[in-house]
């Protein structure tokens, strides 16, 4: 006779089957509620039109005829390069930089970062920053210790590190209901990269510096210093190594070194590569399985060493630079695909200047660091669009680009990847866009991230058509 209460394992052996059948209904459900989702997503694009197929580079690739010619070979990108170096007024030469600056010029890069907010401005928690907040800001800066002659000091950055347009950390935005793009975020520098520091904060926590593409504020504990001719050996040394060739790569954890274990390298890095024996141990681990590298590290006093770390073998890097190729660009972009967009690579990933730039890098281009820049360069071959060019005549010329091509909006850089029915399509990193309903009305579409778009579709906030606001085209070929 069965009892009301059975003993625990009775009530184990009899419940049981229940329970698994509950449970397998509950996954079921959540299965299918899965699949629902799945599919839903995979038939409701951002944009009329799209398929999840044309989310493949394999998709674009198909489509290219000879996708893996060279566009530029090693030689021509070194002539590219060198044009970069010497005609854009973006790029700066640090290591070249004199013995002594003028104080004017030391000055004017400050103040091209720093200048007293004239919009308003708010902190996290949506209050705005009154006069004597922006006071302090402008004191911190301290341009009055500014010498006559200020003299530069050399350094290498040790890790990944925000370029920031004052010395602090803390975030501000355009709107107390936006918390999102920090307007005080300039950039960011990678492990290796040498800078010349020509000024300090009041407190010295922050250091001004001059990279080769940007000029702002940097943690001082993010740059070790050393000696111009200690800087520019690791950086010739650098280029000669093994070049990240995916979104990212990390060095491999090790509780024996912490300076450089799990340092972030971004798509384009190069560091100097080490010749270390694949038997002897390396940081409580044997080597053979991955790249010895040499990173840069900072000392207690702030001074420049130099330490081993090892790449892991799965790690997406090369020992050069990638191929100038069509297909080869179309691969590297697609790497970033769904990233989140991050203004001024905050948020650990890039914005959409940032993400062309890098996928340049990676084939061994250097292009300027913003999209002002990048689109006015006068060493790439630039297309422009006057304001009075008609829509046609901006429709005859988006068809007649390639891949690689970079398309300029004011803020904003996106990549072509080639045509559909003949119009162009596009990859960008960015915040937004504006598109056309099936009802007719302009609706914003927050795609904050990578994202392979057509471009025609596209729209202002105010319905003008994106192809309308182009500024120029430039060609890296």
């Amino acid at each position: 006779m069965q009892t009301t209460s059975p003993p625990a394992s009775a009530s184990s052996a009899g419940l049981a089957p229940r329970r698994v059948r509950r449970r397998a209904l509950l996954a079921g459900w959540c299965m299918l509620a899965s699949a629902v989702l799945a599919t839903a997503s995979a038939t409701t694009p951002p944009i009329p039109g799209m398929t999840r197929a044309q989310l493949d580079p394999g998709y674009w690739i198909a489509r290219l005829d000879a996708p893996d010619a060279p566009i530029l070979d090693r030689a021509g990108i070194a002539k590219q390069n060198a044009a970069m170096r010497r005609d854009d007024p973006s790029i700066h030469d640090v290591l070249a930089l004199p013995d002594t600056l003028d104080r004017a010029t030391v000055a004017r890069w400050i103040g091209g970062v720093s200048a007293r907010p004239t919009q308003a401005r708010y902190d996290v928690d949506g209050r705005l920053l009154d006069a004597a907040a922006l006071d302090r800001l402008v004191a911190d800066v301290d341009l009055a210790a500014l010498p006559a002659s200020p003299v530069p000091r050399f350094g290498l950055v040790v890790r990944r590190a925000d370029l920031r347009a004052f010395p602090t950390r803390a975030r501000v935005f355009s709107r107390p209901d936006d918390a999102d793009i920090d307007r005080f975020q300039e950039d960011a520098l990678f492990p290796g990269a040498p800078v010349a520091v020509v000024h300090a904060s009041r407190d010295g926590a922050w250091y001004f510096v001059v990279s080769e593409r940007y000029a702002a504020w940097i943690a001082a504990t993010d740059v070790a210093l050393g000696t111009r001719a200690a800087v520019a050996d690791y950086a010739a040394r650098a280029a000669r190594g093994p070049i990240v060739t995916g979104a990212t790569a990390r060095t491999v954890f090790t509780p024996q070194a912490p300076e450089v274990s799990d340092v972030q390298l971004e798509m384009g890095v190069r560091v100097p590569a080490l010749d270390w024996p694949g038997d002897r141990v390396l940081n409580g681990q044997i080597p053979w399985y991955g790249r010895v590298v040499e990173l840069p590290v900072r000392t207690a006093d702030g001074g420049l060493a130099f330490a081993p770390a090892m790449l892991p073998q799965a790690a997406d890097v090369a020992d050069d630079a990638l191929a100038h190729t069509r297909a080869q660009l179309i691969r590297q972009a697609f790497k970033f695909l769904g990233e989140r967009y991050g203004w001024g690579h905050a948020y650990n990933a890039r914005d959409c200047s940032g993400f062309v730039s890098e996928i340049y890098r990676s084939v061994g281009i250097l292009l300027p660091r913003n999209t002002g820049a990048q689109a006015t360069s006068p060493a790439l071959d630039r297309v422009a669009f006057a304001p009075t060019m008609s829509h046609d005549a901006r429709l005859r010329l988006l068809r007649d680009t390639d891949v690689g091509d970079l398309v300029y909006i004011p803020g904003h850089v996106m990549m072509v990847i080639g045509h559909v029915d003949g119009d162009p399509w596009v990859i960008h990193d960015t915040a937004g866009t504006f598109v056309r309903g099936a009802d007719g009305a302009i609706a914003r579409s927050p795609l904050n991230g990578v994202v392979v778009t057509p471009l025609l579709p596209l729209l202002g906030g105010d319905g003008e058509a994106t192809i309308d606001r182009i500024t120029s085209i430039q060609r890296v070929r």
